[in-house]
């Protein structure tokens, strides 16, 4: 269960019903694949084969029994979406049975890798819709080079799952000459909004998340978030244009649980690449509190006036902790004797609001239940939603990412490819 709180915010009602016919065009363009990027929507009402779904099961189990770790090779979307989900929905830690790599190009990284997987059993996915992004086309082939030197060619395809083109790029043409296993990258979904199909799925599942669970979440969000009416995925849109229209160029996604983090890359991304074209869109950035109060805390109570906040907060934690302090104790604790650790946060994050709003920084709140399968499915594709209406209430294609390709041709000519 999730719930848009716009009481901090600054915004009425009555500014959110005034962008009325901007939102029934932008919820058109996106259900009728219509306007800019029409042809990146299926992620809008997700249809996954029956058959594919049961593919990453069965592979999922396989890279459980037969592997220590499984190394997820994979960039920007083809990797934020299941770390984030991953890291939200397992323990803290334990060792993790899925890690990644292809995200950067440290030769220390990449060692510091290889001597980690030395004593352990791996498999790889490798995830690329063209295969020749250069970050893991070249991790892919030295990971590649080591699984077929320690466990034979032959042995080694059985160990290598490769998510791309369904039918054409260097990858695919690999994949089907070595004998790999393949899931399918689709045509119509654009890589940050990946994450529910076998891009982000088969790692999640190897990971022993109920992926079926998940996916609940994902399609009671649909039917949710899909009327006109009070809705609170388009009022998060609207309000977040209203902000930059009130000249707050920068949104600062607020949470105050660790496992959260990657939740905020991911979304990072997603706003990011999806609005900031034609030199518009607010900035996306994040905070992870109360961590970052004591670093950033300061400029955002007292420096410039140009930022938002939206606060995601997980009402109940998945196990809690109550505190115990004597009265008189030299600790000085003893006020919070009897209360348990999530109520100091919340009171913390109540506090938090408060005093920022007082400084005029405005505030948007998220609440989420509780952090499960079903509840990060909703929020995921509530974002996703939020994204593509807030894209076009802009006015730009939410669903392209032209300016991704100005450093890689830079990076190409000093690197001497032809």
């Amino acid at each position: 269960m999730m719930k848009l709180d716009l009481s901090n915010s600054g915004i009425s009602e009555k500014e959110i019903l005034k962008y009325k016919k901007e939102v029934l065009k932008a919820h058109t363009n996106l259900h009728e694949k219509q306007g800019a990027g029409s042809d990146f929507l299926g992620w809008v009402n997700l249809k996954l084969d029956v058959q594919e779904l049961e593919k990453i099961k069965v592979a999922a189990s396989k890279i459980r029994k037969q592997s220590d770790v499984l190394i997820v090779i994979g960039i920007g979307g083809s990797y934020l979406g299941s770390k984030a989900v991953i890291d939200a929905l397992s323990h803290t830690f334990n060792p993790k049975n899925v890690i990644f790599a292809g995200n950067n190009m440290s030769s220390d990284y990449l060692n510091d890798l290889l001597d980690y997987i030395k004593d352990k059993d791996i498999s790889l996915n490798v995830i690329s819709k063209s295969g020749t992004t250069i970050e893991p086309a070249l991790t892919f082939k030295v990971l590649r080079e080591y699984i077929e030197e320690k466990y034979g060619e032959d042995k080694a395809k059985d160990r290598i799952f490769v998510t791309t083109d369904k039918e054409k790029g260097v990858l695919k043409k690999l994949a089907d000459e070595k004998g790999y296993e393949t899931f399918v990258v689709p045509d119509d979904i654009g890589g940050r909004y990946s994450v529910f199909t076998a891009v982000g799925l088969l790692p999640i599942a190897s990971a022993g998340i109920n992926i079926d669970r998940l996916l609940d979440g994902v399609y009671s969000a649909e039917k949710k978030y899909s009327s006109l009416e009070n809705n609170d995925c388009y009022d998060y849109a609207v309000a977040r244009n209203i902000m930059y229209k009130k000249k707050k160029k920068i949104e600062l996604l607020v949470n105050y649980e660790p496992k959260l983090h990657y939740i905020s890359e991911w979304w990072k991304q997603l706003f990011g690449e999806s609005e900031g074209k034609e030199e518009k869109g607010i900035f996306p950035a994040s905070v992870d509190n109360t961590t970052d109060l004591h670093s950033m805390g300061q400029y955002i109570q007292e420096g410039e006036r140009i930022l938002f906040e939206t606060v995601i907060n997980i009402k109940k934690p998945y196990r809690d902790f109550t505190l115990t302090c004597e009265e008189g104790s030299p600790d000085a604790l003893d006020y919070l004797n009897g209360k348990t650790l999530n109520e100091i946060n919340h009171k913390a994050m109540e506090g938090t609001v408060i005093a920022h709003v007082n400084g005029k920084v405005p505030n948007i709140m998220i609440e989420v239940d509780k952090l499960d399968e079903f509840n990060l499915g909703e929020l995921l594709y509530f974002f996703e939603k939020a994204c593509g209406i807030s894209g076009h209430l802009l006015g730009v294609n939410p669903f392209n990412q032209p300016g991704v390709e100005a450093y890689k041709k830079e990076m190409f000519r000093l690197l001497g490819r032809k």
